[in-house]
């Protein structure tokens, strides 16, 4: 898979801050991102010996254990690799748009805040090949180091879109050819029974609240993800990988 690239992406709205990025997958993934400006690379020398091939020719210090956990927020688990990396240009919707083709999956979350989930929603959607994720501006985690190493790489390769307003921005999908699909515990078929050929949108709101009014409204039809345990409710980033699944398992 290649890493994200765009011609008219817009600078970040957030910090412009270097952010430390650690652990072996998303470390690697942003060393061989041409789009990420890499200012210092940390590594063990157990860790430098491992990944040899992918750290030849980068400006690698070596460090010891103690002295890189001590650079990183506190629990960082850092498998011994952490690159000093400022933060990627942010694509526009026009930009991804630009890139879709006719068949092709975006997710949408409203207000989802943790950066586990929005990481590890970044890994499913790069692990099945999806367009690109939009969250809100507002009420989304920055790209830091904790969603980088959620995505396990997938923020090196998906497309974040930051919407200033989500509902308009889901207006724009639909003008662009997009279906819409809300995930809601009161939606009216599963969603394994949809056809998802096509431009696909599946929104997903925000754990607890779920989506906000004026996000459903958009929606062309409410589904859901049907369980028969004793929990009726999923994770948001285990809907988001089950929906990208459904999506991926009807191209194989």
């Amino acid at each position: 898979m290649r890493s994200r690239r765009y011609r008219t992406a817009k600078p970040h709205r957030g910090s412009h801050q270097p952010v430390w990025l650690y652990g072996r997958h998303p470390v690697l993934a942003a060393l061989a991102n041409p789009d990420r400006r890499i200012e210092r690379i940390l590594v063990t020398r157990e860790a430098a010996d491992r990944q040899a091939a992918e750290l030849a020719g980068k400006p690698v210090q070596i460090v010891s254990r103690e002295e890189l956990t001590q650079r990183l927020p506190p629990g960082a688990v850092h498998q011994g690799m952490a690159a000093l990396a400022a933060p990627l240009e942010e694509p526009s919707l026009e930009d991804v748009l630009a890139r879709c083709g006719d068949d092709v999956l975006v997710l949408a979350l409203d207000q989802v805040t943790d950066p586990h989930n929005v990481g590890a929603i970044l890994r499913s959607a790069a692990a099945f090949g999806l367009a690109g994720v939009i969250v809100t501006e507002r009420h989304a985690p920055a790209d830091t180091g904790v969603l980088a190493k959620a995505a396990s790489g997938g923020l090196e390769f998906v497309p974040l879109v930051r919407a200033v307003n989500l509902a308009r921005t889901l207006e724009q999908l639909k003008t662009a050819g997009f279906w819409l699909y809300g995930l809601d515990e009161r939606g009216d078929a599963p969603i394994g029974a949809l056809d998802l050929r096509g431009r696909v949108c599946i929104v997903l709101g925000a754990e607890g609240e779920g989506m906000r009014r004026l996000t459903e409204e958009r929606c062309d039809r409410l589904v859901i993800v049907p369980t028969n345990g004793p929990l009726s409710a999923l994770n948001v980033s285990n809907a988001a990988a089950i929906a990208a699944y459904e999506w991926a398992r009807r191209r194989s």
